[in-house]
């Protein structure tokens, strides 16, 4: 459950923006992502189920794990794409998915990581038209649960689930026009 990599040359972020599984889909899809993988942090209870967490009694939000390869993509392109794959000025909310567990967050491994965040997140503030605040929460990741085998690689597992083809799909074909030069040569 370590936050750190036994390669130093590869970093790590937690993110939260709504479902895992979206979350999951779309980092598996840049440059320089190592592993993503799907799981619970950020409440207080050990080693919660993801049915504890969908009853959103944990304190835990549902979120990925990122590995990444910064000399590839950097911890700013990182959070561009988190930012512009979630609505992080909805607290507790991301479409129909309503609860603390969808909430916007950061958790990370370095506090530079959380300077550096806190930092892109006003600058979105200072220049945002909307007139809403980002209201993600960003602190150091205290411990990573790993989600039940049943939700690693989900979209590729459940194609056809209605899930996967109202909510995720679109948002891929989003990520694709939007961050075309971040993308891994994708033929699945």
């Amino acid at each position: 459950m370590g936050i750190f990599t036994e390669d130093y040359s590869m970093e790590i972020i937690v993110l939260g923006g709504g479902c895992f599984w979206c979350t999951e889909a779309i980092f598996k899809m840049l440059k320089g992502i190592i592993s993503v993988e799907p799981g619970y942090a950020g409440g207080n209870k050990e080693n919660p189920t993801y049915e504890e967490v969908l009853a959103g009694n944990t304190g835990h939000a549902e979120v990925v794990r990122v590995t990444y390869d910064p000399k590839i993509i950097s911890f700013n392109q990182i959070l561009t794409v988190f930012f512009a794959t979630h609505d992080p000025t909805t607290l507790n909310k991301q479409g129909n998915d309503v609860g603390e567990q969808y909430r916007s967050i950061i958790l990370c491994a370095t506090k530079k990581q959380r300077v550096d965040a806190r930092k892109f997140i006003e600058e979105l503030n200072n220049s945002s038209r909307l007139g809403r605040r980002i209201v993600t929460h960003v602190s150091l990741l205290d411990i990573f649960y790993p989600a039940e085998e049943e939700h690693k690689d989900y979209l590729k597992k459940h194609p056809d689930q209605a899930y996967c083809r109202v909510t995720i799909n679109p948002k891929l074909g989003k990520v694709k026009q939007k961050f075309k030069e971040l993308l891994e040569n994708i033929n699945e």
